[in-house]
């Protein structure tokens, strides 16, 4: 009887057996990654109307967050400042510069500069600033070291994962209240215990059930 098939397709299912879970594998593995927030998110740094650079102002100049960014210990969003906001210092510091002039064109005519959003949650996800400021979560644990960033970077990747993780374990992201604008307070090197704080009222609780977040 004539041989139909070579001798060696013997072995197909062998290798079809070993090698398709490591395909498998492989391409969730390739897909958890290349398509996770962590790698399609982290690093989006688009560029804005206006040059405005963090490094300068809350950097060099040590501007506080707050006083840009009002509203974030009593509302869910932390407010983009007005332009009135910024012309309280440049209706005298640089008012030639033509850095500025859509500034300066915003406070004449009162339309808003159109700023492009860097942090950015989907809808379907519930985030509200106070209570991550109450409980003294620092400004630099969810945008990084923003007083470092000549143009503001996303560098988290603000995923339910991620998210969850901080929410399970929030000690390490904890600091005394009065550190929350801080960019340079290490938790590592300053041995902070929340637990033994007396400056806080109640401990920290954070749900970590699907209602927290979706709402």
């Amino acid at each position: 009887m004539a041989v139909i098939f070579p001798r060696w397709t013997n072995k197909l299912p062998l290798v079809v057996f070993i090698l398709a879970p490591m395909a498998l594998t492989g391409a969730v593995g390739g897909v958890w990654y290349w398509f996770s927030p962590s790698f399609t998110d982290v690093g989006y740094r688009p560029e804005q109307p206006v040059p405005y650079s963090h490094a300068l102002h809350a950097g060099d100049l040590g501007l506080d967050c707050r006083y840009c960014h009002n509203t974030v210990e009593v509302a869910a969003r932390a407010a983009i400042p007005p332009t009135a906001t910024c012309m309280n210092c440049h209706s005298q510091v640089r008012t030639d510069s033509p850095r500025l002039q859509k500034v300066r064109d915003s406070a004449e005519t009162g339309e808003p500069i159109e700023w492009v959003r860097v942090h950015q949650l989907p809808d379907y996800a519930y985030f509200n600033h106070a209570p991550h400021i109450a409980a003294g979560v620092g400004c630099s644990s969810c945008h990084g070291r923003v007083d470092q960033m000549t143009l503001t970077t996303l560098s988290k990747p603000l995923s339910m994962g991620w998210c969850l993780e901080c929410h399970r374990n929030p000690t390490p992201n904890l600091r005394p209240l009065d550190k929350v604008t801080q960019m340079d307070w290490d938790p590592e090197t300053a041995n902070y215990d929340p637990a033994t704080d007396p400056a806080r009222s109640r401990q920290v609780n954070p749900p970590t059930h699907c209602s927290g977040c979706h709402r």
